[in-house]
């Protein structure tokens, strides 16, 4: 049993922590209370090959194992995880597209999406339905060779930068169950009646946006249906956010470890009673914590990744390590802004930032209560982690 990285993976880790402490953490404070586009931050991933990482080598891409995957998503969210969320939607829809699109569509797409010079999302959402996926209204009506597509996705990140979209409709809104009626449907953000009508004011999360995209009788060919077969949608997106929470997971424990290393330093330099924070018991039993539960948030990660990278069913083990890094990094960043006393509360000191970040967490890529079920119905069918 080898909890270790290979030689490869700890390049790359060192390669992206490089890069990350150079392009990210010195700009990430400012930009984000600004709310000003990490262009530069973008423009760096597309050369690093990171809008790739998901797409095979036959089309231009890196085509990385699991782990190495979510080494990317945790050192970006540790410098800044505003920047992770635009590469996590954007390699979502090239593991979509890989995994379930039809040969023609693989060439169309995948090789301008691997050098980033095709941006995209994953059109999931809506406001009526979030969590329940089979409760999405928005439909795709075949109408001879096109379909004509019928409704509103919220929540989508990369919107505004999209070329193609993967949307999620339903091609038969009467059957039953719901699921077998949905397809995907790759639409080309610049057609007519496709529209982005408002960024969402959020929290956090703040460097990419997250909006409300309208499709009004959007028209779109029939060869841009995901496989070219209806009534897969669901599988394919559920498929497709299985390696989502690996991402999310990864997040949130970069941003821990954002948290942590902020306030261990702080504890290190802020002095009471004529000595470091630090020296204190109260304080160390709390650093103690952060760091056992950071590194345990990490290797159940990777654990994760791993099991995912056998080629075996891993939806129980993605979503342990998606529950408990994200209940981790909400417990980690509230201790971080404790430890920094009164300027926690201040938005002049990072810690703030990664609070208001944090509780993204435990919504996204499912929420942690929807999680738990996951967990517990693999359980019952008689998975086991051993």
């Amino acid at each position: 049993m080898d909890f270790t990285l290979s030689e490869e993976q700890t390049a790359f880790r060192d390669v992206l922590q490089h890069f990350v402490k150079r392009e990210i953490i010195p700009v990430a404070h400012e930009w984000e209370r600004e709310g000003r586009y990490p262009t530069e931050i973008v423009e760096g991933m597309k050369e690093m090959g990171l809008f790739g990482m998901l797409v095979p080598a036959e089309y231009g891409g890196m085509d990385v194992d699991a782990v190495s995957y979510g080494i990317v998503f945790e050192e970006l969210s540790r410098g800044w995880m505003g920047v992770a969320g635009i590469l996590g939607s954007h390699s979502l829809a090239t593991n979509l597209i890989r995994r379930y699109g039809t040969e023609e569509q693989k060439q169309a797409y995948l090789p301008k999406l691997a050098t980033g010079e095709m941006r995209s999302g994953i059109a999931l959402t809506e406001p009526g339905a979030g969590s329940d996926l089979q409760g999405i209204s928005t439909t795709a009506t075949k109408d001879g060779d096109s379909y004509v597509i019928r409704g509103t996705k919220t929540w989508i990140t990369n919107a505004r930068h999209a070329n193609v979209l993967p949307v999620l409709v339903k091609t038969d809104p009467s059957a039953s169950p719901a699921h077998k009626g949905m397809s995907v449907l790759l639409v080309d953000a610049h057609l007519d009646g496709f529209a982005v009508s408002k960024d969402i004011p959020k929290l956090g999360y703040k460097g990419t946006e997250s909006c409300e995209v309208v499709l009004d009788n959007v028209r779109v060919p029939a060869e841009a249906l995901l496989g070219g077969v209806e009534g897969l949608g669901f599988k394919q997106s559920l498929a497709a956010l299985e390696i989502g929470r690996i991402n999310v997971a990864a997040r949130s424990v970069g941003l821990a470890q954002a948290a942590f290393d902020a306030a261990f330093s702080y504890a290190k330099q802020r002095e009471a009673f004529g000595k470091p924070i630090a020296e204190f018991q109260a304080i160390q039993l709390q650093i103690a914590d952060m760091a056992t539960e950071i590194q345990a948030g990490r290797l159940l990660t990777w654990w994760a990744a791993a099991k995912m990278d056998s080629g075996k069913r891993s939806d129980l083990e993605t979503g342990m390590a998606k529950l408990w890094c994200a209940e981790m990094c909400l417990r980690t960043s509230l201790t971080a802004l404790r430890i920094h006393g009164g300027y926690g509360f201040s938005s002049e000191y990072e810690v703030s930032r990664i609070y208001r970040d944090a509780p993204l967490m435990a919504i996204g890529e499912g929420t942690s209560d929807i999680l738990r079920t996951v967990i517990a119905r693999s359980l019952l069918r008689g998975e086991t982690i051993v």
